[in-house]
């Protein structure tokens, strides 16, 4: 085996870019574009994301307890990658991107549209690392265009390709076919 030793660092992936809508009164809203969400909990649903406590969004999250995980397609990479690079602070992100706020079970945090699948969720638990604040929020909706969407109402993966991001860059997903237990009925 030709194994080699690196620093410590976060080969995890893919993983979601997500764009993660967020908002306080006054229709104010943002959208923060992060790969680091992941499932936490499964009864009840239950996601994390985590965000430097210098970012905009942070402090509406903070303040409001409630944040929307928008996974876009793979078509929609300049969307995920221009919300990731510039600052709420000075650019009103669903303007400048042609993205249009949904309301929806939130009082504050909007759903994008334009993306394929919105999860709502309410703060359950902040936990203060070094570098973030991991939020752990209780999915209380989600939401999936119809056309994404199989015969048993199941993301068919085939008419949406999520998009993914691994050590800095941007992936399509691409279904094998296979699903959990495959390997037990090979026999």
């Amino acid at each position: 085996m030709n194994k080699r030793s690196l620093s410590p660092q976060l080969l995890l992936g893919p993983i979601p870019a997500a764009l993660i809508s967020c908002g306080r009164s006054g229709n104010e809203y943002n959208i923060i574009t992060l790969a680091w969400a992941g499932v936490v909990n499964s009864a009840p649903p239950m996601v994390s994301i985590s965000i430097r406590p210098s970012r905009f969004s942070h402090g509406m999250i903070m303040e409001t307890k409630e944040f929307v995980i928008n996974i876009a397609a793979a078509g929609q990479v300049d969307l995920a990658d221009g919300c990731g690079t510039v600052s709420g602070r000075d650019v009103d992100k669903f303007k400048h991107f042609g993205l249009t706020p949904v309301k929806g079970l939130l009082e504050y945090a909007p759903l994008i549209k334009e993306c394929p699948i919105n999860l709502e969720c309410v703060v359950e638990h902040t936990i203060d690392l070094p570098s973030h604040t991991l939020f752990i929020g209780k999915v209380i909706a989600a939401h999936a265009n119809a056309e994404i969407l199989d015969e048993k109402n199941r993301l068919d993966l085939n008419r949406c390709r999520p998009l993914g991001f691994c050590s800095g860059a941007y992936l399509a997903s691409s279904p094998l076919g296979l699903s959990l237990g495959y390997s037990l009925k090979k026999e």
